[in-house]
Order: C-alpha cells, then structure tokens, then sequence
C-alpha cells in the first residue's frame, strides 16, 4: 500500500466504530451493545430505578356545572355572568292568542329546564350537544304584546323608555314582544340552547332581533371581579353584591303581578373606540370620574373607596368634574340618588362596508331594577343630559322587558303572571 492509499486515523476510528456496532450480534459484542444501550437509555429517559415523575392532574372541567332552573326567581338576574350571552327578541305571529302564548312558553320552560341540567329535550336530534350545559340559563321576558295577547294587564311602566337626545336608536335593536337572555360559559353550548329554542317557538314567533355578547372568558379572573368594559375601565363596580339585601332592595319587584320579578332594560350603545384611541389618559379618567388602572374614584386609591365629590383641585374646580360619568349617574349635584344592578356583555363585530372605521364595537348594556321609572329613567336623563362620555358612545337599541318570577317545577315560566 503506497502511502497516498494508507488510511487517515479519522477514516480508522469511524471503521473501529462501526465494527462495534456490527459486533452487537456476536457475543464478544453484547457486552459493548447493552453499555451502548444503558448511556442511549440514560440520555433519553431516567435511569432503571429511578422515580417516575408523577403524571399532570387533570384539569377542572367546568362544562358539567349547572344552575337551577325552577325557583322564586328566574336565573340569569342574579347569577355571575357567564363568558357568553345571546339575546333574543321575538315577535309573536298573528293570530296566536292566549292559548297560544301559554302553548309556547309550556313548550320553552321544558325545553329549558332539560337543557339548563345537561338534558335532551324530547325533540333534540343531537342529544351529544347538551352534555356539558357549563352554568348554562335561560331567561324569559315579557313585552307589552305579549301581555296583550294573554289577556293581561301591561304595567305603566312596561313601554318605550322617553326619547333621550343621545340616542340615535335602530328599529333592529328596540323592542320586542318576548325575550330569551341565554347564557353560558360555552359559545357550543349556547349555539345549540339558541337554535332548540328557536325552534320551539318558530310556529308561534318571527325573530326581531338577535344579539350577541361575551365578557372575560370562565377562569380568566376570580369570580366576582369587576370587568372591564372596552374602553379599558372597570364597570359595575357600585354593584350591589349576589345575594346581599341590599340586591333584593334594588332588584326585585316587592308586590303586584310580578313580585319576585324584574324589570330588564336592554340598550345597545356603540362604543367610538377609534377617537376614544385618540384620547390621553387624563382625558379619559377625567371623562368617568375614576383611575383607568384600579377604577378608584379620582379622590381614592381603591376601587371599592366611596368618592368625595366636595374635592377641589388647586384651581377650585370639582376634583371629580360635573361632566364626569360617575359624578352623573350618582346624582349629587341634583340631590338625588338611584341605584341599579348592572349585568352588561360586550359586542364587536366587522364594521360597516366601506367605512373608514377599524372596529364596530360596544356594549349590550343591560339592567335589573324594581322601579324602572323611579331607578333607571333619572339616572339615564342626568346621563343624556350632561355626560362627557357621551362624546364617544351613542345608544342604537333599547328596549324594555318585564321579567316575571320565577317557576316551581310542574309550572311553566310566567305562570303567576298569565294564570
């Protein structure tokens, strides 16, 4: 072998290498083939006699939870608000009457009340869909047509609220002869809820309109956090708190035909979020009366701090200004005070074609209040009246709802009502 033919040392031990591995069949080889196999084994996993690593719990699930259907009151009122809500606003057909209205709403409270438990309804072909109801419910709402179609009287108040200056209102938000509020912590969930109820009530009801809202998805935030609405502030956080007297006080109707219920005000108000960008911070904080990032008052630290509205700035001016959002709604400059329940979702949805605007976007205000004329209507004139936020919002919907109380087991839903 001449030396241009002699092997480089790299060329020997890559040969040495690969006789090795050859060797692994042959007994001189086993040896080199299971040391090969114990550092491969060591490199890819623990060592034999190591400790397992324990596998990952499994994660909650919160698609089986439920809530109750039947009970003194309806649910969807004071219930946490779910991640998603659909809102439903039917007309009946003509010729549907009494019997017919206690025909649909037969046919609606057990469909209901099967479907809130994570049941089938009877005539449900995809029964696989209502497994996992994840807090879903239901609840129903009367309009003046509705009541007028069952022989009943309509209460004064149950109508149009007053025409507010702001309001640019769409006949395909307002109104409506019964509402459907559907929510559930799952879009699928309530998908399939809407569709079965609608074709419950399909031969007795034309849609008027339908609305769609979400909030913070399910464990995103602790329960009972105030959300943030799509300006960026807290919002709701005067809320009377779930359960407390104080809910009760404001909500619910103490007597007449709908004791136990509620009044329901739906508006839906667009939200300008494309000149809100153009906004400072001061500006926008001075707009509400509250600090974007705790949602205290301007005179506080704490969100939950009560605000001193006899504040002054250096110059002498209200350190919460008269045109603010909360120093409005609150009323102290008229010496009057109102209080509601607010429970609103958020909508966005593409902007209209051709539009120069990136985002079609608001909020499906909605609130509960025992005296609408005596709780809801001031608070909303003192609003329309002089509110700086109203720069960037305008209501395009609205409106009016009796809920009635809620339904034993055996009755159908409105029945202490219509009966």
């Amino acid at each position: 072998m001449t030396r241009r033919d002699a092997p480089a040392p790299q060329d020997t031990a890559d040969r040495g290498r690969r006789r090795l591995l050859l060797a692994g069949t042959t007994g001189a080889g086993l040896v080199g083939a299971g040391a090969a196999g114990a550092l491969l084994d060591r490199a890819v996993g623990p060592a034999r006699g190591a400790t397992t690593p324990a596998a990952p719990a499994e994660p909650a699930l919160m698609g089986a939870g439920t809530l109750p259907f039947h009970g003194a009151h309806q649910a969807g009122v004071e219930t946490e608000p779910q991640a998603h809500a659909t809102f439903l606003a039917l007309d009946l057909r003509d010729g549907v009457d009494r019997d017919g209205v206690l025909r649909l709403l037969r046919l609606l409270t057990d469909d209901a009340a099967r479907l809130t438990a994570g049941q089938a309804p009877l005539a449900d072909v995809e029964p696989e869909m209502v497994t996992a109801p994840a807090h879903l419910t239901v609840t129903a709402g009367f309009g003046p047509g509705l009541l007028r179609r069952a022989e009943r009287e309509v209460p004064s108040w149950l109508a149009p609220l007053p025409a507010f200056d702001i309001d640019e209102l769409q006949d395909a938000f307002c109104d409506g002869d019964l509402l459907l509020q559907v929510g559930s912590d799952d879009p699928v969930t309530l998908s399939h809820t809407v569709r079965m109820l609608l074709k419950d009530a399909r031969s007795f009801t034309t849609v008027r309109w339908i609305q769609h809202g979400f909030r913070r998805a399910h464990g995103v935030q602790r329960p009972a956090t105030t959300q943030r609405n799509l300006f960026g502030q807290l919002d709701g956080s005067a809320n009377a708190a779930l359960g407390s007297e104080d809910f009760s006080r404001i909500v619910w109707i103490p007597e007449g035909p709908f004791a136990g219920g509620t009044s329901m005000v739906i508006r839906r108000i667009r939200m300008d979020l494309d000149t809100w960008d153009e906004a400072d911070r001061t500006a926008r904080e001075e707009a509400v009366g509250t600090r974007l990032d705790t949602g205290a008052p301007l005179t506080g630290t704490e969100e939950t701090d009560d605000a001193d509205f006899t504040a002054l700035t250096e110059n002498g001016f209200s350190r919460i200004a008269e045109f603010a959002h909360m120093r409005r709604a609150n009323g102290v400059d008229d010496g009057e005070h109102q209080e509601i329940f607010r429970r609103p979702f958020h909508y966005d949805v593409p902007p209209p074609a051709g539009s120069d605007a990136i985002s079609e976007a608001g909020q499906i205000f909605c609130s509960f209040q025992a005296d609408l004329e005596g709780q809801f209507v001031p608070i909303q004139r003192r609003l329309a009246e002089l509110d700086l936020l109203n720069q960037w919002t305008t209501p395009i919907g609205s409106a009016v709802f009796a809920i009635p109380p809620g339904c034993a087991e055996g009755e159908y839903l409105g029945q202490s009502v219509l009966a």
